[in-house]
């Protein structure tokens, strides 16, 4: 029997975060890239769910994830 995963656009954005504090991808890198850190199920899953949110397949990475604030010491 398969199971059927359901993502939201939190989880996707928390997966986003994980890969992106391994260096498995770069905020820069188009949104297509993350096809590669997903089973093709699954990847057609996030690939419409961001549809909905208005994300582009060509937007960069760092457009689902909030900016980087540095203060300085």
């Amino acid at each position: 029997m398969l199971q059927t995963l359901h993502y939201s656009l939190s989880d996707i954005k928390d997966e986003v975060q994980t890969l992106l504090g391994k260096g498995a991808v770069s905020r820069v890198q188009p949104i297509y890239t993350l096809c590669q850190h997903f089973s093709y199920r699954e990847w057609h899953q996030v690939e419409h769910l961001l549809e909905r949110h208005n994300y582009l397949l060509r937007d960069q990475i760092g457009d689902l994830v909030p900016s980087e604030c540095w203060s300085n010491d």
